[in-house]
């Protein structure tokens, strides 16, 4: 049976029950409540902006968006970000999704950690940010009315640590493969988490690499 949530219908077809079993099964309570609410609060954005979207490549962005950072689909040199996209790659291709809308849900994962790109790519990947965003970082409240963020805080609790939580996943994420967080956000994660820690720098990388001027 079909569930709606502030208006948003959660897709139910054969394959959007095996990403939430999958994830679900995988992920913390606090990963999958957070995946469901940026898949609710994408949709909801991309409603108020009046986009058109496919409700199932939307859910697998968001739903895969963090598989990453669970030991079992993280590798020990790529982005988290590369592992949840290619995690949600492999899995759509074993069930013979077609490639171009797999390239969709790969880049939606794979960028939204990356500010100013997504927003100009096709709604699915935009929106899935717009999702991140709006539940980690607070961006877009103006896209979503109250009472549809309240609703959608009610069926999936943010709980009353959420901003420390979701930190702690990030650094549990990547700490074991800091290199990783050069030029993104993680980096950020890391000099919270981890006194000492040192940034690679981009400016020193160009100043002293092989080439003599």
């Amino acid at each position: 049976m079909s569930t709606t949530i502030a208006g948003i219908a959660i897709p139910d077809s054969a394959l959007a029950r095996e990403i939430t079993d999958l994830v679900r099964d995988t992920e913390t309570d606090l990963l999958y409540h957070h995946s469901r609410r940026v898949f609710l609060f994408g949709a909801l954005t991309g409603k108020a902006k009046g986009l058109a979207f496919d409700p199932e490549l939307l859910y697998a962005g968001a739903m895969f968006h963090d598989m990453g950072l669970v030991p079992a689909y993280s590798s020990k040199t790529e982005r988290f970000e590369v592992d949840g996209a290619n995690t949600a790659r492999d899995f759509l291709r074993s069930k013979g999704i077609d490639e171009a809308q797999i390239d969709i849900v790969w880049a939606s994962i794979a960028l939204h950690t990356t500010p100013g790109v997504p927003q100009h790519m096709k709604p699915e990947i935009a929106l899935v940010t717009a999702g991140v965003e709006m539940d980690v970082l607070g961006l877009g409240f103006e896209n979503v009315a109250t009472s549809d963020r309240e609703t959608v805080a009610q069926v999936h609790p943010r709980g009353g640590a959420f901003k420390e939580g979701i930190i702690d996943a990030f650094y549990n994420g990547v700490r074991n493969k800091p290199e990783t967080t050069f030029g993104n956000v993680k980096s950020d994660v890391m000099a919270y988490k981890q006194p000492g820690f040192k940034r690679t720098d981009f400016t020193q990388c160009i100043l002293h690499n092989h080439w003599p001027s």
